[in-house]
């Protein structure tokens, strides 16, 4: 061989080991990119009953993020990448998917979930895995209670919350009757608004207590129990509903209880729930959110951007998600970290903005205090979504919630 044509091929194979170099450099470059994003899931039941919630956290979250960042999905210079799971409201799933986000996909942050049963299951794996769990919406006091852990942390209301919210506005005596679903949530919200009266040292009896199956569509027979256990006790007489899902208000007042002096006290729920409630003018109970009554920036962009995106105002679930995704922005932005314990030291007392205003992660069981609202049913409607009016915001601090994870 030549010397020329061994110097051409010299020259020709440190020509390949520069490239491979450069090559193997940029794809480094490119691992470290990656491993450098940060990972959030967001687990919630898109299938199923509770769907229509599942479908307005997810929304609220993504908004949140998005407003948060200011449209970069970028925090302390990182991307953020968001991974959504649907568990379908099944404790085992939820359980599955949550260790394969923390396992498999590296998240290190999760959100989730609607279901108190999932939220519950997925708990211990939080655990497990040392990571953090924001619960959002499930509402169980459980969550908070006594199945908490330090990994745990809770945007949304508990059951003691909205129990105490509606036990604020029973000021006299009377007779209480409740209705609601068979479930962890039912009977989780039955028992806190139990508690909530007496810690509210309101004079209502309770004289019954009504559970049905969630897929219940003939509400017949429960009513008929309820409205003779209601129809000769002291007035005035209350039948509270708490029920997740499309409510059963309007089947119980075809039922005609006013026959007997009934009242229905509804809780709060999504908009084209309540939608349906506009012949009940002057009705009155408590509600998480709903799009007019927070006076904020926050709400002022959220009601703004999502009537023009989707024709509609945000509603109940929509307002909560944003909150889970303000929560997770700030405690990454502050702690300036994805490391678990620097996140739970930076978490554990934080306030953080929401469209409904200030909330704070208590430290001693991480549940977010928040203020809540006492609606009427409006007469006077100027189209479908003018529904409720603010009687009063009622304020965290009169919402004494109990610490019960026995830390």
């Amino acid at each position: 061989m030549h010397t020329t044509d061994k110097k051409t091929k010299h020259f020709k194979l440190k020509q390949i080991a520069l490239g491979l170099g450069l090559g193997f450099s940029l794809l480094t470059s490119a691992g470290l990119a990656l491993a450098q994003d940060i990972k959030i899931a967001l687990i919630a039941g898109k299938t199923g009953a509770l769907e229509p919630y599942a479908k307005e956290t997810e929304t609220g979250f993504m908004m949140g993020l998005e407003y948060l960042t200011g449209g970069k999905m970028e925090v302390n210079g990182k991307k953020i990448k968001v991974i959504i799971k649907d568990d379908q409201s099944k404790p085992d799933m939820g359980r599955a998917l949550l260790a394969e986000a923390y396992g498999d996909d590296k998240v290190d942050i999760a959100v989730g979930t609607t279901s108190s049963g999932s939220a519950l299951a997925m708990l211990p794996v939080a655990e497990e895995y040392k990571k953090i769990l924001i619960v959002e919406p499930a509402v169980a006091d459980a969550i908070t209670g006594d199945k908490w852990n330090r990994y745990i942390f809770r945007t949304s209301r508990n059951s003691m919350q909205d129990a105490l919210a509606a036990a604020s506005t029973i000021k006299s005596g009377g007779s209480i009757a409740f209705l609601s679903q068979d479930n962890a949530f039912g009977r989780d919200a039955i028992k806190a608004a139990k508690e909530a009266l007496a810690t509210a040292g309101s004079k209502a009896k309770v004289v019954h207590e009504e559970f049905a199956a969630q897929n219940t569509t003939d509400f017949t027979a429960p009513a008929q129990r309820i409205f003779d256990a209601l129809k000769n006790k002291p007035e005035p007489r209350l039948l509270q509903i708490v029920w997740a899902g499309p409510s059963p208000m309007n089947k119980l007042a075809d039922l005609k209880p006013e026959r007997f002096g009934i009242n229905l006290a509804p809780g709060g729920n999504i908009l084209p729930v309540m939608k349906l409630w506009k012949s009940y003018a002057g009705t009155q109970g408590t509600i998480y959110y709903y799009y007019d009554f927070p006076k904020n920036k926050m709400n002022d962009w959220l009601v703004a951007e999502h009537t023009k995106r989707f024709k509609a105002p945000p509603d109940f679930f929509t307002a909560g998600g944003f909150a889970a995704a303000s929560a997770v922005y700030t405690a990454l932005n502050k702690a300036k970290s994805t490391n678990t314990e620097k996140l739970i030291t930076t978490m554990e007392g934080m306030e953080f903005d929401t469209p409904k205003g200030k909330m704070n992660f208590r430290k001693e069981d991480h549940q977010a205090l928040q203020s809540m609202y006492h609606f009427k049913i409006k007469k006077d409607q100027k189209n479908e979504w003018d529904i409720l009016e603010l009687v009063r915001e009622i304020p965290a601090s009169d919402i004494p919630v109990p610490v019960k994870n026995k830390r």
